[in-house]
């Protein structure tokens, strides 16, 4: 770093994004991106707009906004549109968490969160998972702080039930409690039903992985109109045209081709499903998973090295050092031929240790 580097930042450690290869033709099973392309008619329509890049995209993203608000019954006045959901989560923390009020998460979550709370100097109150790795609410009953509930979880893929998200938001009237339900489409209980009960809830998705728009960084999250109001506030005091031309009309168009967005995160599903069990039948652990992603063990193999005998294979997944947790990989969901290969693999790893 800088002599420059304001001292509050030196002792800040990153977020570390999944490793995107080049020069290689890896299969790539690090970063659950959906393994089929975007719907048909998006290309053509961030193409459109590319034609006119000359002008500032609309700052208030009216036409994404009103075109969520259809698909998902609400008021374009509940929803907000940012930079990628990790953007949302970044004003949220901004927002919500200042001046002692601080956040509650997991001990094993989203990485940003823990990010976020360095950045902003948050005082974080991190609650362990239990030892089956599921999340216990009633460690989140009666805050002083914001709740940040990863449903389901990352990189765990293991969900709370809506039951239990209403008791988390019962237990904490004066606080806000976000939901980032960045897989929720992949089998998960959203809690969008509970947002007209609730003006303290805050639920953020994302493009990036049941709609295959990864590469367009799009998040989206519903809330009070109290809540969205204060976001635009951050949002319109950092960056206001955070959103080009092309990512919203690339938005609009894949929330349109609601057939095709069920038909690739159905096909997810059943391949997550029968990979799983394939898993399991070798020996391995599997987590009982709601998103696009397994989280698994080999008996007897520490996760590191199965992540470098999968590279040396030419396979990519994603592996972290936490001591809970450094025994596993978390390996995203492919086409059904790529899991394949990946089981076979792993088949290999194991034979090659006994």
């Amino acid at each position: 770093m800088s002599r420059f580097l304001d001292a509050r930042f030196a002792g800040l450690t990153p977020y570390v994004p999944g490793e995107q290869p080049r020069g290689f033709d890896y299969i790539k099973l690090n970063t659950n991106e959906l393994p089929y392309p975007p719907a048909p008619a998006v290309a053509a329509a961030a193409e459109m707009e590319a034609r006119r890049l000359q002008l500032y995209s609309d700052p208030e993203s009216r036409e994404l906004k009103e075109t969520l608000a259809e698909v998902y019954g609400l008021s374009p006045q509940e929803v907000f549109v940012s930079n990628g959901s990790d953007e949302i989560l970044s004003f949220a923390f901004m927002a919500f968490c200042g001046e002692g009020r601080g956040a509650a998460f997991p001990d094993i979550t989203y990485g940003f969160y823990r990010v976020y709370g360095e950045l902003y100097g948050v005082d974080c109150d991190i609650r362990p998972l239990r030892e089956d790795f599921s999340i216990d609410p009633s460690d989140y009953f009666g805050n002083d702080r914001m709740v940040v509930i990863a449903n389901p979880n990352a990189p765990t893929g293991m969900c709370l039930s809506l039951a239990d998200i209403r008791e988390i938001l019962r237990h904490n009237p004066d606080v806000p409690v976000l939901i980032d339900e960045a897989y929720v489409d992949f089998g998960g209980e959203s809690a969008l039903a509970l947002l007209p009960e609730y003006d303290n809830l805050l639920v953020v998705r994302t493009f990036s992985k049941s709609r295959a728009l990864a590469g367009g960084r799009l998040g989206f999250c519903f809330g009070s109109e109290g809540l969205i109001r204060d976001l635009e506030t951050i949002k319109f005091s950092t960056n206001p045209y955070n959103l080009d031309r092309m990512t919203q009309a690339a938005g609009i168009a894949a929330l349109r081709d609601g057939e095709y967005f069920e038909k690739t995160v159905g096909a997810v599903i059943k391949t997550r499903e029968e990979t799983a069990e394939n898993l399991r039948k070798l020996g391995a652990r599997v987590l009982p998973s709601r998103a696009n992603f397994l989280f698994v063990s080999l008996p007897g193999i520490p996760g590191a090295q199965v992540l470098a005998a999968l590279r040396a294979r030419g396979i990519l997944v994603r592996h972290f050092s936490a001591p809970r947790i450094s025994d596993f990989v978390r390996i995203t969901v492919g086409t059904p031929e790529q899991m394949d290969k990946l089981c076979a693999a792993l088949a290999d790893i194991i034979n090659s240790e006994e």
